[in-house]
């Protein structure tokens, strides 16, 4: 746990990441808040920080107060974040995330885009005026599916002109990368929908685009096999995510990050199968000392914890000393002021001024 890791250029002190949470408290313009770099800040002393999910585009837009990478002023909104992240010791990705179907005029002034004009049943979202259910998406033409990739890209380009380490794309949990690979939702006639060829185009032309952009040493990707997020059916799992990772391996990214809910044969054909650093997320692990050990035993490079580092900014050092760990207060886990954001303590002097901690 406590070994360095060397991923792509970067060298990983530990093997613990900072996963991605969706904490809702940027302007409505996309751009992070004046605490966000306290935020990130604190928590540098993770092997890693994944952000939260970030939308390449104004469509991309799902929930309230999510922050972008499509306008100037957004890049350097990020650029404070990454240079205190930086200064602090640490490294960061940007999670580039487009929310599909998930998504609701009221949020973003427009009606959601998604492989194909369906949704499953009784989904609903936050808005200004409470919770509403989704509306029904407006299916992306062929053209638009190709802009889509553009954007992702484009975002990728300015994350590291924001000063990001390199970005993660957003595969995984019902949003529109997902969507595209599930047999639900993407009911598309064109090349991309109808077969598992069809269906992991968008997730390998993203990537593919993405890697060009930046290079691939700067890419990462979430997937997370069967777990129904957003109403989401793969009954063909067990042979789409080979044939998808098969793909994705050939672009040489830098890590892929599975979400470890397709049971053990999938998961261990996706280990096979994936020839660069596997970073894996236990969302049942309630331990993050335990089911840190348990991923790495099995094969995993590293592990990326939630929860614990929302309530520990020093967590990689609580768990080296065995110390006792925050509770979050999930009640303010999303939007708000800098309560349940940057007000959990720290056993001792600030992590992100004493970056060497760990």
């Amino acid at each position: 746990m406590f070994t360095p890791f060397e991923l792509g250029s970067l060298r990983l002190p530990h093997r613990l990441a900072m996963a991605p949470m969706t904490r809702s408290r940027s302007y409505v313009d996309g751009i992070p808040s004046p605490l966000a770099p306290l935020y990130y800040g604190q928590r540098a002393s993770a092997a890693l920080i994944i952000t939260e999910g970030i939308q390449p585009s104004p469509a991309g837009q799902g929930y309230m107060n999510t922050p972008g990478l499509h306008t100037d002023q957004q890049v350097a909104g990020w650029r404070e974040v990454t240079d205190a992240v930086h200064a602090a010791g640490g490294r960061i990705f940007a999670q580039i995330m487009h929310a599909g179907m998930v998504g609701h005029p009221d949020n973003t002034g427009a009606v959601p885009l998604a492989p194909s004009a369906v949704r499953p049943d009784g989904l609903q979202i936050f808005t200004p005026s409470g919770l509403q259910d989704l509306p029904i998406p407006r299916e992306l033409t062929t053209e638009e599916v190709e802009a889509t990739v553009r954007d992702f890209a484009a975002a990728a380009r300015r994350a590291v002109d924001a000063g990001f380490d390199g970005v993660e794309l957003h595969g995984a949990n019902g949003y529109l990368i997902h969507q595209f690979l599930s047999q639900n939702v993407n009911l598309r006639g064109d090349r991309y929908g109808g077969s598992i060829a069809g269906r992991i185009r968008f997730a390998v032309e993203t990537a593919k685009a993405v890697a060009e952009e930046i290079g691939p040493d700067r890419v990462g990707i979430r997937l997370s096999p069967t777990n129904g997020a957003q109403g989401l059916v793969e009954d063909d799992a067990h042979e789409l995510y080979p044939a998808l990772v098969s793909e994705l391996a050939e672009l040489d990214l830098v890590y892929l990050h599975l979400i470890a809910t397709g049971g053990d044969e999938l998961n261990a054909r996706i280990r096979d199968l994936w020839p660069n650093a596997l970073v894996v997320n236990d969302p049942e692990g309630a331990d993050p000392a335990g089911t840190a050990a348990k991923w790495l035993e099995w094969g995993a490079d590293v592990v990326s914890i939630g929860r614990a580092f929302l309530a520990n900014p020093d967590l990689p050092l609580r768990l080296r000393l065995g110390a006792p760990l925050n509770e979050p207060d999930l009640s303010l886990s999303f939007g708000g002021d800098h309560r349940g954001y940057t007000d959990y303590p720290a056993l001792g002097p600030h992590p992100a001024a004493e970056p060497a901690a760990v």
